[in-house]
């Protein structure tokens, strides 16, 4: 925002309040609008988003004490918002900066009288030059005395959680999120996100003091778990029991899928115990591509056995060849 700005734009009315209204009706004026002319509650609309820059711009100078008082010395000074002339007749209907500034130090203006000269490099009666004025208008010079004003800069991010069951982080999700107590805003979740994830949604958060881009709005997904099925990336995990026998013979196995159908496997015959097996296709569907279905077997050890089944057992452990399933694991500890 330059001083031309200042001049010509009437913060006030922008906000919809008088020029003796306080810092509370200031905030709440704000505030109102908004929330009126957030571009979330008016998605495309280029004239919305246009005011909103304009509300924040005004709230940014308002709700600043010392800018307020500066804004108010420099309308006061210009009659209500004139335009600075670079030439000396200016523009029509405008002052120039000696029909601004020549009566402070008792200069004539048209019909003749004497008029002051203005130095962009030297001084002015009391030893200020045009710079001096300025900066004691706008905030401070910048090196070499030069009058600036404080850079645009970003509003601040605006930080909230969400809490997802588990198949809508698969599948992903539209959830409503309440901000700052009392404005909502509708948010896309994409598939496949990961407990604790963190997405970012740019120009989302809070609008800029000083006329800048909003901030981002940050939130971080939980993630409800499931009794069966997890998620790693792009893939879904499950741990599917199967029998002595069947790991030692092998077999085809039924495993579930997260839509309630069932995909079969084979389970080769020798299969131990956390081995892995993949179902192509099965897991997380998103736009980066479709994951798989990571499948995690486990013998299943019986708790009880009949008589017969223990009998079997017994014959099986003395028809064994009797390889010790930990040989070397000792030795192998001490290396």
């Amino acid at each position: 925002m330059t001083g031309q700005d200042w001049l010509e734009k009437d913060f006030y009315a922008t906000l919809g309040v008088s020029k003796d209204a306080d810092a509370a009706a200031i905030k709440k004026a704000y505030r109102k609008l908004a929330r009126t002319w957030h571009p979330d509650q008016n998605p495309g609309d280029a004239k919305a988003e246009q005011k909103f820059k304009e509300i924040g711009e005004a709230y940014a100078v308002l709700s600043d004490a010392e800018q307020r008082k500066q804004y108010d010395a420099l309308r006061a000074m210009a009659g209500g918002g004139p335009r600075f002339a670079s030439g000396p007749g200016g523009t029509a209907g405008a002052a120039g900066f000696e029909d601004l500034f020549g009566g402070m130090f008792g200069a004539g203006g048209a019909g003749g009288g004497p008029r002051v000269r203005y130095s962009t490099g030297g001084s002015m009666p009391g030893g200020g030059g045009f710079e001096d004025i300025l900066g004691g208008l706008f905030g401070g010079g910048a090196a070499g005395g030069r009058a600036g004003f404080q850079a645009p800069t970003k509003g601040g991010d605006i930080t909230t959680s969400a809490s997802l069951p588990f198949r809508s982080a698969v599948e992903g999700a539209t959830v409503t999120l309440t901000l700052d107590g009392s404005r909502s805003m509708t948010v896309r979740i994409p598939a496949g996100v990961q407990d604790g994830q963190k997405i970012r949604l740019r120009g989302k958060g809070q609008p800029s003091p000083t006329g800048g881009e909003p901030g981002d709005l940050v939130v971080t997904v939980q993630v409800e778990p499931h009794p069966v099925f997890g998620i790693r990336g792009k893939n879904l995990t499950i741990t599917v029991p199967i029998t002595f026998p069947e790991a030692v013979h092998g077999a085809t196995i039924a495993v579930p899928t997260l839509d309630g159908g069932q995909v079969k496997l084979k389970v080769p015959a020798g299969t131990q115990s956390g081995t892995r097996l993949r179902a192509k296709g099965r897991g997380v569907k998103s736009k980066k591509g479709t994951g798989d279905l990571i499948v995690t077997v486990e013998v299943a050890v019986p708790r009880k056995l009949s008589k017969a089944a223990a009998d079997a057992l017994k014959q099986f452990a003395e028809a064994s060849d009797g390889t010790d399933p930990r040989a070397g694991l000792v030795a192998a500890a001490r290396a």
